[in-house]
């Protein structure tokens, strides 16, 4: 009884909390109880024969709600207690830092649990997402657009996934810029595991945010869903590398519905992971082959405001440029390195590091690296 009666004394902003408990709960279920109820608090006070009548609300979803009435006031107060213990804060539909662009999507979360911090310049950011198991390529074309976007100003945007979205985080903090990552986990879990410090990074210098419930696992059906809080984050999403199937595709699709702009970055026509982005090209998304482009269509001016600057042969050691000469955008072993440079592995293993360090050249699996793009004078 007293978790009954805590229901109905809830709150907007804790009914709106609430509603993100219930995993049966969709955003366009969620949407169709706001909009014939009037507020969470009603959805919650509602009597059974009210929500039955509600067009589209599935028996699933409705027996769902109607289960979790007992104990979701007790779930939300457990949830607040374990955020702010996290440090995670949790923004809902009627909280002035809720960001103003995702309200104009159809189906805006009613809550979203934050790591990091949202701020009103996140109003001008761009999304970069592509394949995940990129090529260097692509991997290279990400980062450099997005620490050029980042060091206009502009938020970039992306899933923390591997390959392209975490190349896109990597180069908005390598310039200093913000970025925010959209995940499709709840925040107590760190997906991908092997990503825990870059998320860790994004939080100091922007947000992870989720609509998910705090111990949601990632579960499959979780990335479509987070798909349009990425695209609807942004002024416009930009493809780099997707294959014809790639979950980028369904971002681009959620873009073009919420009326954002679509960009795509051309490849080699011989690649399957070109066949998504030349697909797009084909129905009308903008190609771009530069940042200029993106700010021309959005009618942004490209000012670097937090500029960086990387070495050129001139600043490096003799055998650094040595080193460096060998190295191409393909990846290559760094045996077949020590072969042709003629370095022992000890000092190569040095001369590769100080390259790393000054973001010269990349590491790959499997001991491979490539040179960065900008790494000529």
């Amino acid at each position: 009884m007293l978790s009954v009666l805590l229901c109905l004394t809830m709150d907007e902003r804790r009914a709106l909390i609430a509603l993100t408990l219930v995993p049966a709960l969709v955003p366009h279920v969620v949407k169709r109880l706001l909009e014939a109820c009037g507020s969470a608090v009603e959805i919650w006070r509602a009597a059974d024969t009210r929500l039955r009548a509600i067009p589209g609300m599935s028996p699933a979803a409705l027996t769902a709600l109607l289960a979790a009435r007992p104990h979701i006031a007790v779930l939300v107060e457990e949830t607040l207690t374990y955020a702010r213990q996290q440090a995670i804060a949790i923004i809902t539909l009627q909280d002035a830092a809720y960001p103003s662009r995702l309200k104009t999507i159809h189906d805006p979360p009613p809550a979203l649990y934050v790591r990091g911090t949202l701020v009103p310049e996140d109003d001008l950011a761009l999304a970069i997402v592509g394949a995940r198991e990129a090529t260097p390529y692509g991997v290279e074309v990400a980062e450099r657009f997005a620490a050029d976007l980042a060091a206009a100003g502009v938020t970039v945007v992306s899933g923390l996934a591997r390959g392209i979205d975490t190349a896109a985080h990597r180069g908005a903090l390598r310039v200093g810029g913000r970025t925010i990552a959209v995940v499709g986990s709840g925040l107590a879990h760190r997906y991908p595991r092997d990503h825990a410090r870059c998320a860790e990074e994004i939080a100091q210098a922007g947000a992870v945010i989720s609509e998910f419930p705090l111990s949601a696992p990632p579960r499959p059906a979780h990335f479509p869903q987070r798909n349009r809080l990425i695209s609807g984050l942004s002024l416009g999403v930009l493809i780099v590398e997707a294959g014809a199937r790639s979950g980028a595709l369904i971002t681009a699709s959620c873009a073009a519905e919420q009326g954002r702009e679509v960009f795509a970055v051309p490849g080699k026509i011989t690649s399957a992971l070109s066949e998504g982005t030349h697909a797009l090209l084909k129905d009308g998304a903008r190609l771009v082959t530069g940042v200029g482009d993106i700010c021309e269509e959005l009618h942004l001016s490209f000012a670097p405001v937090r500029g960086v600057t990387l070495p050129t042969r001139a600043a490096l050691a003799a055998d650094a440029q040595r080193v460096l000469a060998l190295l191409s955008d393909e990846p290559l072993h760094v045996d077949a390195i020590a072969a042709a440079s003629g370095f022992a592995p000890g000092a190569l293993a040095s001369l590769v590091l100080q390259l790393e360090l000054q973001s010269l050249v990349r590491q790959w699996p499997g001991q491979r690296y490539t040179k960065s793009q900008g790494s000529d004078p």
